[in-house]
């Protein structure tokens, strides 16, 4: 499932592959597309993109007269886009934005799945949080300044899906950030959060035994955005459109989730999580984790390649 370094690559994408074209016409929209029609037209425009979390928007700019729409998408399960011929659109192409080329290309919202969804206007998602990639010092503070909120009564793998606190967070980060951070994934969010909060605050540490701290007992919000950092900087080879290797690159990149001798279990929202060693004391009862080995089936959770 795409999430906040999939945006923000996405992002990336279109405003290098769209830069310097120039859009026209209206915008085409397929039959089962999960997204209003959209109420654009214009004889020159040019599209730029910006993400936050596990939103991306869309802003189609008139290169004249007339007013700009935005467009702010979730990608689902599979959602991506794609710059081609527009004569040769990719299958399950659900909205189109044509540029003034001749012969003329098309930029295309793509999603198998069609989890993926759009609405008009330029406002993010009011429910979700700041941005774990590119909005650091607010994420933390949202999240230390409302632990007393019953969302961290749950385990923290399931804490970690909650939108308005870990904004772009989803299943494969989630795995490999607790790995990465030695939690076991049903340990209580509010324990984990609130010996962080405490150690922060500790103004009786030296600088030394902070370090020796934080090298012992990661910082799990720290890896929130850090994690994602290291996806976004290995874009060119784990998230080229254009590699038809990409997703084996990714899987290569993993340590936790997909990877075999990991144990899985199912979370109360049905969720999988990978994790190593003890799964903690909130474990859903009547469960046993399973050891993933070498011959696996598709994990049908697993990330689709672009």
């Amino acid at each position: 499932m795409p999430e906040c370094p999939e945006l923000h690559l996405a992002g990336r994408y279109i405003n290098e592959a769209c830069g310097g074209l120039v859009f026209e016409g209206g915008v085409q929209r397929s039959a089962v597309g999960r997204g209003p029609e959209v109420p654009f037209s214009s004889e020159a425009y040019k599209v730029t993109a910006a993400s936050r979390g596990k939103e991306l928007r869309l802003t189609l700019e008139p290169l004249g007269p007339g007013p700009s729409q935005a467009l702010v998408f979730r990608f689902g399960m599979s959602g991506s886009f794609r710059l081609c011929e527009a004569a040769s659109p990719p299958r399950h192409a659900h909205l189109r934005f044509f540029t003034r080329e001749s012969p003329p290309r098309a930029l295309c919202f793509v999603d198998p799945r069609r989890f993926g969804s759009w609405r008009l206007g330029e406002a993010w998602q009011p429910d979700r949080g700041p941005c774990v990639l590119l909005e650091y010092p607010a994420f933390r503070d949202n999240v230390l300044s409302n632990l007393e909120d019953k969302a961290f009564d749950k385990p923290v793998c399931e804490a970690l899906l909650n939108q308005k606190y870990f904004n772009g967070i989803g299943n494969y980060l989630r795995a490999e950030i607790l790995y990465r951070a030695k939690i076991p994934p049903f340990e209580k969010a509010r324990t984990v959060l609130e010996a962080l909060k405490h150690r922060e605050q500790n103004s009786s540490l030296t600088l030394s035994k902070k370090l020796k701290l934080k090298r012992d007992n990661p910082d799990l919000l720290e890896l929130c955005h850090t994690v994602p950092m290291e996806v976004v900087a290995a874009d060119k080879n784990l998230f080229d459109p254009s590699d038809s290797d990409n997703y084996a690159a990714f899987k290569n990149w993993l340590q936790c989730y997909l990877v075999p001798g990991m144990s899985t279990l199912r979370d109360r929202n049905n969720r999988t999580i990978w994790f190593q060693g003890e799964p903690g004391p909130m474990a859903p009862k009547g469960q046993k984790s399973h050891k993933k080995h070498a011959h696996l089936k598709a994990d049908p959770e697993a990330p689709t390649p672009t």
